[in-house]
């Protein structure tokens, strides 16, 4: 057993036939539960404090312990540091890992629920480039997977072009200025006040 392993099976659970998770691990992917924030935080803060300060880059070896990696960097600290600007501190360093993993087909080795969260860092981009090549990947995912879990993959490729979009108009997600302690543009107010919900955290 690798020492990543209780990330990945916390997340994931055990995958059906079509590498897909069951439905209470999907559900509670995107939702806000501050008791989900709690678990996370007492099971996996000392892991994600270590990946922020570089430790556990033997992990990036292999494609399930650098997808553990982009998990804590990424999702996790999301969780963890819900409301707060250190949501997105990591962001940069899941991002590289997911571009370096690409190169090196890392992604293609893992099931389509892990390839999902594999590419989620470039939905969470501020950066064009990286919008659209995440829009690319899933794409590509929803052309590979069997009949039955193409409704997963087309709601994320949704949602990735709805990131994208949003990143083409205004370079930046606005939903994040206010933490981050940005000035939201009138542009950016104005979409603010169309859309209340954004994204979660984005």
């Amino acid at each position: 057993m690798e020492e990543y392993d209780d990330i990945l099976t916390f997340w994931f659970g055990l995958l059906d036939d079509s590498g897909m998770s069951a439905p209470l691990y999907q559900k509670r992917w995107f939702a806000t539960d501050p008791g989900l924030d709690n678990e996370l935080r007492l099971l996996f803060g000392a892991d994600l404090s270590a990946a922020a300060k570089g430790h556990h880059l033997d992990w990036r070896e292999t494609p399930e312990g650098r997808l553990a990696l982009i998990l804590l960097l990424d999702q996790f600290s999301r969780n963890i540091h819900r409301g707060t600007a250190q949501a997105f501190a990591q962001d940069h360093k899941a991002q590289q890992l997911v571009e370096e993993g690409l190169a090196i087909g890392h992604d293609q080795a893992l099931a389509p629920a892990q390839r999902i969260f594999f590419y989620m860092p470039l939905m969470h981009a501020e950066d064009r480039a990286l919008q659209a090549l995440g829009v690319e990947c899933f794409a590509r995912l929803l052309r590979l997977v069997p009949a039955a879990i193409k409704p997963v993959i087309e709601d994320n490729l949704r949602f990735a072009c709805l990131h994208r979009d949003i990143i083409y108009q205004f370079g930046r997600f606005p939903y994040r200025n206010k933490v981050l302690g940005r000035a939201s543009s009138p542009e950016e107010q104005q979409w603010l006040a169309d859309n209340p919900g954004g994204f979660g955290q984005g």
